[in-house]
């Protein structure tokens, strides 16, 4: 893999800021936004009376802990344009998730906030080794979903070329990677093994392709899982973060030369930690859940955003700004069995050290009598699809989530092609159980 790492004069000055510049800078946006968002938005207006806050109560930065958290529940009791704090005709875009779950949440941005928005993916782009003049593969979806037009306005802003070619059609995704030759694809790291699976079904060398960069997003994914895709690839395997209600992808991002966990721009996003069942804050280092307050937004500022994502707050390393560690679960995808907490990316580490196995699973949630079961369907690879094979390794995977996740599970290996593909955000949660 080629050396990445910037030049001089390459960053923006407020990414080698000392703290104390960052905090003053911090301090003087979170007022402008609690003060925008009480004077602006009927939502805040009334919640913040009714906890007996006012944007002047925030004298220091941990003040913020005095003003009440949003959830998406709050997104969704207010939809469509509850929440917004300037007249719907101001607003250049409107975004909104997929519903699947309730009423969609829907997001909105001034013609200002559009521009952030590609300003931090440009800068998300370069941190990861994007250049201007790049050519860029976006593979995520286009449309109501943040994802595909975050990445194209950032993309553009950086001064690359983009292809948006958005998700789905794998065979053609492949076809014009081996003929357009881009160096750089934004694409969940799900989909980018689908990719992959579609090169060698074609007899095609993914390290021989064009790519150098990727920039994965939209799902916890694990270390063990960006080795596979490096290795394979030969390319530099980067983690964007975002989320609609905040912003969309570009909220932090790893630096390519360092991959240790990703650097929030906290010059528009004031991150804390909290104890996911209590609310309390906590300091940095503890793990707990990600809130989120934006300090530029004019459309939708959102005040200390509960994202449900697990992490923890780290020193900055190759930026000044603070660090998250990589998002390993979030609070609402946590299965407990048997009093044991249980994350996917945990099941997706433990297929990674089976050689057998190729990282394409789900997860089926069942019950029998007040019990509740596990089953880990996963595939085998070609080299191992015969039936003793696939009996060995249904062995080893279970073997390795009792002795290192600590709950024995029951583990199907079908043949390659069996388990469903996603082409956006994979579904690795399947729940049969009864519903109370």
């Amino acid at each position: 893999m080629e050396n990445l790492s910037p030049r001089a004069g390459e960053l923006e000055a407020i990414e080698t800021a000392s703290r104390d510049e960052i905090s003053a800078l911090q301090l003087e946006r979170t007022k402008w936004t609690l003060t925008h968002a009480y004077e602006n938005s009927p939502f805040y207006n009334k919640r913040f009376d009714e906890l007996g806050v006012h944007p002047s109560d925030l004298k220091t930065l941990s003040d913020i802990t005095k003003f009440p958290f949003t959830t998406k529940k709050d997104l969704r009791d207010t939809y469509p344009f509850g929440m917004f704090a300037v007249p719907r005709e101001r607003l250049a875009r409107i975004h909104a998730s997929s519903g699947t779950t309730g009423k969609p949440t829907v997001v909105g941005y001034t013609a200002r906030d559009v521009d952030t928005w590609a300003s931090l993916v440009a800068r998300s782009i370069r941190a990861s080794g994007g250049r201007a003049g790049d050519l860029v593969h976006i593979a995520y979806g286009y449309g109501l979903f943040t994802g595909g037009l975050g990445a194209h306005y950032g993309a553009e802003k950086l001064g690359c070329t983009v292809v948006p070619v958005s998700g789905g059609m794998t065979e053609r995704q492949v076809a014009l990677i081996q003929d357009f030759k881009p160096r750089v694809i934004m694409v969940t790291p799900s989909y980018m093994l689908s990719i992959l699976d579609e090169f060698r079904r074609q007899g095609l060398d993914p390290r021989e392709s064009s790519l150098a960069v990727g920039i994965f997003g939209a799902e916890p994914w694990t270390n063990a899982m960006r080795e596979e895709i490096e290795h394979a690839f030969d390319m530099h395997a980067v983690d964007i973060y975002g989320l609609s209600e905040v912003m969309g992808p570009g909220v932090a991002n790893e630096c390519v030369e360092s991959k240790d966990g990703l650097h929030i721009w906290e010059d528009h996003f004031y991150p804390e930690i909290i104890d996911p069942v209590t609310g309390a804050a906590l300091p940095d280092g503890e793990i707990g859940e990600l809130v989120l307050t934006t300090l530029t937004k004019e459309g939708l500022p959102i005040i200390r955003y509960r994202t449900r994502d697990l992490t923890r707050l780290l020193p900055g390393a190759a930026r000044s700004m603070r660090r998250m560690e990589k998002v390993t679960g979030r609070s609402d995808d946590m299965m407990i069995l048997r009093g044991v907490n249980v994350f996917p990316t945990q099941i997706e580490e433990q297929i990674l050290k089976c050689r057998g196995l190729a990282p394409h699973f789900q997860i089926e949630l069942t019950r029998s009598g007040r019990m509740d079961d596990m089953t880990v369907h996963v595939e085998c690879t070609l080299e191992a699809a015969d039936e003793a094979a696939r009996s060995v390794s249904a062995g080893e995977l279970a073997h390795h989530i009792k002795s290192v996740v600590g709950v024995s599970t029951k583990v199907t290996v079908h043949t390659p092609g069996g388990v469903a593909r996603s082409e956006g955000k994979a579904k690795r949660i399947v729940d049969n159980r009864p519903k109370e």
